[in-house]
C-alpha cells in the first residue's frame, strides 16, 4: 500500500514539475507577443502571458500559478528592455491575480468557481496595481526616465492629468482590470479542454 501510495504521489510530483515547466515557457513566449494599445501610453503594452500561469492556478494549485509567474519574470529578465522593472512589476500583479483567482477556485471546483475566482483576481489585480505603481514599479522607473517623462507620456493621451496617481487610477488600474478579465475570458474557453491532458488524463 505504501509503495503504491508513494508512486502515485511520485507520479503527480512529477507531472506537476512537467506540467508547471511548459506552461511557464509557454508564458517565457507569449510574453515577446505584446503589443501597444492606443488609449495607453507607449511603454504599456499587452501580452498574453498571464494566461499559462492563470491555466497553472487552475489546473495544480494558486502556487503554480505564482511560480509560472516567477519563471517567466525570471527569464525575461535576461533580455530586458526595462531594466527587470517591467519584470517586476509584471510578476507582483500576475502574481496577485493567479494566487486570488488559485484559492478562490481550489475552494470551489467548478466552472462558476473558475469565473468567480478570475473576476475576483481581476479586479484585485487592478486594485493592487495603484499601490504597487505608485510606491514600488514607477519610483524604480525614474532611476532611469524622468518622473516628468512619464506624466507627460500620460498628459500627451489626457492633458488635465498632471499627478502619478491621477495617471494610475484613470489609465493603469483599469487597463490592468480589463487585461485580467480578457485573461480569464480565454482561460475559461480552453481550460476545459486542456485539465485532462495537463493532469494525465488525456
Amino acid at each position: 500500500m505504501d509503495v503504491t501510495t508513494n508512486n502515485t504521489k511520485s507520479k503527480v510530483n512529477i507531472r506537476l514539475l512537467v506540467g508547471t515547466g511548459m506552461l511557464s515557457g509557454l508564458a517565457f513566449v507569449l510574453q515577446y507577443l505584446e503589443f501597444p494599445i492606443p488609449i495607453m501610453p507607449g511603454f504599456i503594452k499587452f501580452d498574453f502571458s498571464d494566461l499559462p500561469a492563470l491555466i497553472g492556478a487552475f489546473a495544480y494549485g494558486p502556487l503554480a500559478g505564482v511560480i509560472v509567474e516567477f519563471i517567466k519574470n525570471l527569464l525575461h529578465c535576461t533580455v530586458t528592455q526595462s531594466f527587470t522593472v517591467g519584470e517586476l512589476s509584471n510578476f507582483i500583479l500576475g502574481a496577485v491575480f493567479t494566487a486570488t483567482t488559485g484559492l478562490i477556485y481550489k475552494k470551489n471546483k467548478s466552472k462558476k468557481g473558475a469565473i468567480i475566482g478570475a473576476l475576483v483576481g481581476s479586479v484585485v489585480m487592478g486594485i493592487i496595481s495603484f499601490p504597487s505603481n505608485l510606491f514600488i514599479v514607477y519610483p524604480a522607473y525614474t532611476k532611469f526616465m524622468p518622473m516628468e517623462a512619464i506624466i507627460g507620456a500620460y498628459s500627451e493621451l489626457l492633458p488635465s492629468v498632471g499627478k502619478l496617481w491621477q495617471a494610475l487610477l484613470i489609465f493603469n488600474v483599469p487597463f490592468t482590470i480589463v487585461k485580467g478579465l480578457i485573461s480569464t475570458l480565454i482561460t475559461v474557453l480552453v481550460y476545459k479542454r486542456l485539465s485532462p491532458v495537463l493532469k494525465g488524463r488525456g
